[in-house]
């Protein structure tokens, strides 16, 4: 696979995006220094542990649909990636997590307090080079948090009146992850000068391929036995959390289930336990009809792309379906 992550891109585009993302990388690096070592220590923790850099990935390739040298895609850029970052610190403080990137994370590291400072100092350092966008894209990220913060909230309450689980945990991903791709997207296509139907089409596309890509993680956290996904696998298991596959197995009313929908209910702190449910979901249907939920939501994604000219970046996004897929196979 490509160094971008994405397969079967046009050598021309990919030289393209290599070099921008080169660019990304310096500004994401550059931008997070100051005059206090442990902000500077404690915020290069998982930008030095790497991660995909799907969100700024997407909005290099979305701005081809317009002028790509274009002012603020740059910034744009690391202005999503930096979202996703002060996001992670958060979370990793919620949910208590060890490892995050296949590092230790850093609230096990510096404790929950510099943690949350930490992402509080990336959303300061992401406004910063959003004041220089414009209104518009302020807006944009203004909302866009919004709907990170109101997914988060909605996980924390949980399925409410009656709501089924899993329209509920969808609805918890789409604002989480989806939205901030979709963002990303959107971003890319906004600041080239792309038509308004092409911005909408990447902006929808963005919010698909982001729920694919958050499903796809869920499968591999059961499926994987190595750290794919940046953490231990069974992690949402140790922290009592409901995911794609083991919120199809609660779905189930086959009587052989019972036991394990049990243990499924409340976390699951001893590491033999966690290892014989994860054989047990490995072996489940559960985890191939995640999997067909996965590709189902993966075709949405590509169907989204219909109105985009043919070109090598609507190439690459279709691409970008594939690899979404492929990672939990």
């Amino acid at each position: 696979m490509p160094t971008i992550g994405i397969p079967n891109v046009s050598p021309l585009l990919e030289a393209e995006l290599e070099i921008s993302m080169e660019r990304v990388e310096s500004l994401l690096r550059s931008h997070i220094e100051g005059d206090y070592p442990l902000v500077v220590e404690t915020s290069r923790h998982l930008v030095e542990a790497g991660g995909k850099r799907l969100r700024p990935l997407l909005t290099l390739i979305t701005a081809q649909f317009g002028d790509p040298s274009a002012r603020g895609i740059i910034e744009a850029a690391v202005v999503c990636e930096l979202t996703h970052l002060a996001t992670l610190y958060h979370d990793d403080v919620m949910d208590e997590a060890p490892l995050r990137r296949g590092v230790q994370s850093a609230n096990d590291r510096w404790g929950n307090t510099i943690a949350i400072l930490t992402g509080d100092y990336l959303f300061a350092k992401a406004s910063d080079l959003l004041a220089d966008l414009g209104p518009e894209a302020v807006r944009l990220q203004a909302r866009t948090f919004e709907r990170l913060v109101i997914g988060q909230i909605t996980e924390t309450q949980g399925p409410q009146n009656g709501e089924d689980p899993l329209e509920h945990y969808l609805q918890v991903v789409a604002d989480k992850t989806g939205s901030l791709i979709a963002t990303s997207a959107k971003f890319g296509a906004m600041l080239s000068g792309a038509s308004r139907e092409v911005t909408e089409t990447v902006t929808k596309f963005g919010e698909k391929i982001g729920v694919a890509f958050q499903l796809a993680d869920d499968v591999i956290d059961i499926a994987s036995e190595s750290n794919q996904s940046g953490k231990t696998p069974g992690t949402d298991l140790r922290e009592g959390v409901l995911t794609l596959v083991t919120l199809n197995v609660m779905r189930s009313t086959d009587k052989a289930d019972k036991e394990l929908q049990k243990l499924l209910k409340k976390p699951i702190k001893d590491t033999k336990t966690v290892n014989q449910v994860l054989k047990a979901l490995r072996n489940h249907k559960a985890l191939d009809q995640s999997r067909l939920q996965l590709h189902q939501v993966a075709k949405e994604a590509r169907e989204a792309l219909g109105p985009l000219p043919v070109s090598d970046a609507s190439a690459a996004l279709f691409s970008l379906c594939d690899a979404v897929v492929d990672r939990s196979t």
